[in-house]
């Protein structure tokens, strides 16, 4: 049998006899967990039995950039290969110089950001450190034959990676 129980103005709300009150709270509470724990214990199933193939990783080699070096001829023949390098914070732009032995060099160092040099211990070129917007030239001949590396050797730079090659054939 419903009752029904007036409480504040013009609200009446149903009783039934007989029953326990928050029993029918209680019954909906286990359902959903029971659901929810069901679930759980499916998606764990499915996810142990696909087979997943791990993400494949492919090598790419990247060719370090070469850029060509402009030629000047001066009086007597004489062939001068210009390079113009940037310099920016832990990287040169071109990373690879390559020149015949006993080419007359010339590199126009353009420093971009931050403090730099250029150095190449082998053939005793250096430049000054130079400042952001600066630039900086040096000249000598590649007289030996090899890979030599260029650097910058302001702090850690060269540790960072701030290195190219120069390569005399």
């Amino acid at each position: 049998m419903i009752k029904y129980l007036d409480m504040e103005e013009n609200q009446v709300q149903p009783v039934v006899e007989g029953e326990k009150k928050g029993v029918g709270m209680w019954v909906v509470l286990g359902i959903v967990g029971l659901v929810v724990v069901v679930g759980g214990v499916l998606m764990l199933r499915n996810s142990r039995t696909q087979n997943v193939n791990p993400p494949t990783v492919t090598e790419v080699a990247i060719e370090p950039t070469v850029l060509p070096a402009e030629e000047t001829t001066m009086e007597a023949g004489e062939v001068i290969k210009e390079f113009v390098v940037e310099g920016s914070p832990f990287k040169f732009l071109p990373t690879v110089l390559r020149v015949k032995k006993g080419d007359t060099v010339r590199v126009v160092f353009k420093n971009m950001q931050g403090t730099h040099d250029f150095v190449i211990d082998e053939f005793d070129v250096r430049t000054n450190q130079i400042g952001e917007g600066e630039e900086e030239e040096v000249e000598f001949t590649a007289d030996k034959v090899g890979t030599f590396e260029y650097y910058c050797s302001v702090g850690n730079h060269r540790a960072m990676g701030m290195v190219g090659k120069l390569i005399v054939e």
